[in-house]
């Protein structure tokens, strides 16, 4: 009897976490990926700028991925394109907007024309290797934001991206509920859909509840308006330029990937400005204060952004006023909360009027609350179904929000990432785990800090480090000069002299130990130092500095 088809659905990222996207479709020797985004560091992660997937899955498999497709252009979603796509250099698929966003990210790397990118735009279908796939149009934050139906010789899979029911959204492009419908009808092998506001009850607002408060607060406002938002999500910035020009004020946009999207989004005719209403910062400077508005990055605190450089008067062009109204237009993402509250706190000690999601209506999620994940299931009627996008505790009430809607528990896949679920018409089981994890990027370096390096990092923050220099004769063994120690996050040595002199004896002590040892034996005389040093250190201040021996020959 002829073995039954299977897919294979296999995601890298986005499982147990908030952030770096990616799904992996495998069909005997062909692989679709989804999705290929980025997520923001954790505290933990010591001068870690962003976290990618692991694709070493993919790189092992290189010749059998036919493509990427693009569910839109949030950074959690195309973040790691332009790390990706210098290993893995394979057709990309994505609505206008989403690729002209990314496009301004390959542009940075001198990446953009060796990079084949395809236009597609929502009810295209395209055929990569034996998928055919329709992109099929949603709500969400940002414009542009598709569903994707995938026909596979085994069935169709249905996979959300990123959605919300908005009946009144700011672009007037609803959500295709018709042809979620149809696929509906048709039969629906999987669902994968989207969980990371599952814990909510009831429905998500609209965006337009955002433009109500701005107007609300931009006919209250006196002075100059600050609204920090997402860069990437446009109808709300569409909703602060709109409300701007109706109270006759101008906007100037501060922090480089705000003005690098308001340039794509006008370019593309995704953001309505009226003539004249964009000024340069030099130029708002030079306005009367009850008539400017900025538009600013920085609503999630991060350090280097424009808003947490006005916060801390170090901004070169922006400085925060008494009565200024400031606008913090987002959610803080997990993990980012202490950073975001402190932001807030600096701003109230400038004298600024700061408004927060945590006391008003000025900011809506882009994701679907329970109701619409119920709509979403009941639209599609899946057979097989695979809670995405959230942490572990979302991923799990989403299955239970499956379950309620009458799916058998047995055909339901809360999955980890790199575990391997295979599907055929009739059954699916958990097959197997495949290489998967993070990647961290630093500067330019990709991949090369890793637990031993974020390791010493932490020594390095929380107990400093000690440097011992010393001079050896290479003929007799004998100390010629030193030993001097530097210190530096360990203790303010010209407050610690006795601390020093009697470090300095016991690397005396240490060295003596090892004088029958040859010159040659660096590592065994530095290890005999530092065990010996850091000993006596930890007697004497319950810390573990970092010991670094530096010996010298003469």
């Amino acid at each position: 009897m002829a073995r039954e088809p299977k897919v294979s659905l296999i995601p890298l990222g986005g499982l147990g976490e908030i952030g770096k996207n990616m799904m992996v479709v495998k069909y005997g020797e062909n692989i679709l990926v989804i999705d290929s985004g980025l997520m923001f560091p954790e505290e933990d992660l010591l001068g870690i700028d962003m976290v990618i997937p692991d694709i070493t899955y993919l790189l092992e498999n290189k010749n059998l991925v036919r493509g990427i497709v693009l569910t839109h252009g949030h950074e959690d979603h195309i973040g790691a394109l332009p790390y990706v796509l210098k290993e893995l250099n394979v057709p990309v698929y994505g609505t206008k907007l989403t690729l002209g966003i990314l496009g301004g990210k390959l542009r940075e790397q001198h990446m953009l024309d060796s990079v084949k990118l395809n236009c597609v735009k929502p009810r295209d279908v395209v055929q990569i290797g034996p998928f055919k796939i329709e992109f099929i149009r949603v709500s969400h934050s940002i414009p542009d934001a598709v569903a994707l139906a995938i026909e596979t010789p085994v069935g169709v899979i249905v996979h959300t991206g990123d959605f919300k029911i908005d009946q009144t959204p700011v672009d007037g492009e609803v959500i295709d509920f018709h042809r979620l419908a149809q696929w509906g009808e048709k039969g629906v092998l999987a669902l994968l859909s989207d969980s990371t506001n599952v814990e909510r009850p009831g429905y998500t607002m609209s965006e337009r509840v955002v433009g109500q408060t701005f107007d609300e607060t931009f006919r209250q406002a006196s002075e100059r308006i600050i609204v920090a938002t997402f860069a990437s999500n446009v109808h709300r910035l569409q909703q602060a330029i709109t409300t701007a020009h109706r109270y006759n004020r101008k906007v100037a946009v501060v922090g480089r990937s705000m003005v690098n999207v308001v340039s794509i989004a006008c370019e593309l005719g995704y953001l309505n400005v009226p003539d004249g209403l964009l000024v340069e910062l030099d130029e708002a400077a030079k306005l009367p204060r009850n008539r400017i508005v900025y538009l600013t990055t920085g609503s999630q605190g991060e350090p280097m952004s424009a808003l947490t450089r006005m916060a801390s008067r170090d901004h070169r062009q922006v400085e925060i006023m008494p009565g200024d109204t400031i606008i913090i237009s987002a959610t803080p993402i997990p993990g980012n909360e202490k950073l975001v509250s402190r932001v807030i706190d600096q701003l109230f000690k400038q004298g600024a009027n700061v408004i927060y999601e945590a006391v008003s209506g000025i900011h809506v999620s882009g994701h679907p609350s329970q109701e619409e994940l119920k709509l979403m299931i009941n639209l599609v009627k899946p057979k097989f179904f695979m809670p995405v996008h959230g942490e572990c505790r979302m991923l799990i009430k989403h299955a239970q929000l499956a379950r309620e809607m009458g799916i058998p528990e047995s055909n339901i896949f809360v999955g980890e990432n790199g575990q391997v679920v295979e599907i055929s018409r009739r059954s699916g089981r958990f097959a197997g785990r495949v290489t998967s994890g993070r990647v961290l990027v630093d500067g330019l370096g990709v991949g090369d800090v890793g637990n031993i390096v974020l390791r010493d990092r932490r020594q390095l923050s929380q107990d400093g480090i000690l440097i011992v220099v010393v001079t050896m004769s290479r003929d007799t063994g004998l100390i010629v000069s030193g030993p001097d120690i530097v210190s530096r996050g360990f203790v303010y040595v010209r407050e610690s002299e006795q601390l020093m002199e009697q470090a300095k004896a016991k690397v005396k002590q240490a060295l003596e130990k090892c004088s029958s040892k040859k010159i040659s034996e660096w590592a065994s005389i530095k290890s005999q130092v530092r065990d010996d040093l850091s000993r006596f250190l930890f007697d004497k201040t319950r810390r573990r500095p970092m010991i670094l021996p530096i010996i010298m020959e003469v």
